[in-house]
């Protein structure tokens, strides 16, 4: 059976001056088109490592990733990622930043009246139209996120990768920018790699939560399953069985990994077996 996204036994080995570092071990996750997948695991796992291969932005020692059975040994434009920090362009403005992206991707295929009006597409989006002329000083961190994403949306990616996109916000604009992206997903069927530390977030989110076991030599430790009807009502959902149930796996994983450092065996067998029971 082939995948649409495809990560095959990866391991990456960093060498330094002070020795090797295994940060992955047989890293092994398949993805199908339009599943919303979301990293979760505690710091030094190795999510962003992992997302940095996706990218192309990191080889690999061993294993190998495809997208759409090509693999992946360097960046693209099929796949465009969403920043913690945003990585704007300060003096472009917000419609700039957006053009720059795709400008780049579709001026040998796109006319100036198409790009343009891509352009406003994208940032209709992420409701950024009536912002189109300000620069990235003059508005908020929130905002700068929505920018953000109208660009990596712009390039018309096959793989929306998004490396904690919300961390740095306040909860209320937080909780704004996930719904958007919830009608996004809905909307342009896309599929997507998050990397969050927020359980409710990935919850909320996700088709599936995979989580990663302690470093060095991280692996998949667990995977949770999200069957949760879309489209998804956060307020709804504050009672629901299904969710809290979710929820609780992800903690529970997150608390035994936390209690019990990776020792080469998978330190979580229990909570997997909680899983499979309930």
């Amino acid at each position: 059976m082939t995948h649409f996204l495809d990560i095959s036994q990866i391991s990456k080995t960093f060498h330094t001056d002070s020795g090797s570092f295994e940060a992955l071990r047989e890293v092994d996750l398949k993805i199908s088109e339009g599943e919303f997948i979301s990293l979760i695991g505690h710091s030094g796992c190795g999510k962003s490592t992992v997302l940095n291969i996706v990218a192309g932005l990191l080889d690999v020692t061993s294993g190998g990733v495809f997208l759409d059975n090509k693999q992946i040994t360097e960046p693209g434009p099929d796949r465009a990622v969403v920043f913690q920090n945003h990585a704007l362009m300060p003096w472009l403005t917000v419609y700039g930043n957006v053009a720059l992206a795709v400008k780049t991707v579709f001026k040998k295929t796109k006319s100036k009246a198409e790009m343009h009006e891509w352009i406003e597409h994208n940032l209709a989006l992420v409701n950024m139209s009536h912002a189109a002329g300000k620069m990235p000083h003059e508005i908020s961190g929130g905002m700068k996120q929505r920018v953000g994403i109208a660009r990596a949306l712009a390039m018309q990616p096959k793989l929306l990768l998004m490396d904690e996109p919300f961390g740095a916000l306040d909860a209320l604009t937080r909780a704004q920018l996930q719904d958007t992206t919830m009608e996004i997903h809905r909307e342009l069927g896309n599929t997507v790699i998050m990397i969050t530390h927020d359980v409710d977030e990935a919850v909320l989110l996700s088709d599936r939560i995979v989580m990663m076991s302690n470093g060095p030599a991280a692996r998949v430790g667990q995977i949770v399953d999200v069957n949760l009807a879309r489209p998804r009502e956060r307020l709804a959902l504050a009672e629901d069985a299904q969710f809290n149930h979710c929820r609780r796996l992800v903690l529970d994983f997150l608390y035994a990994a936390h209690q019990k450092p990776d020792t080469g065996e998978n330190p979580n067998e229990n909570v997997a077996a909680q899983s499979e029971a309930a």
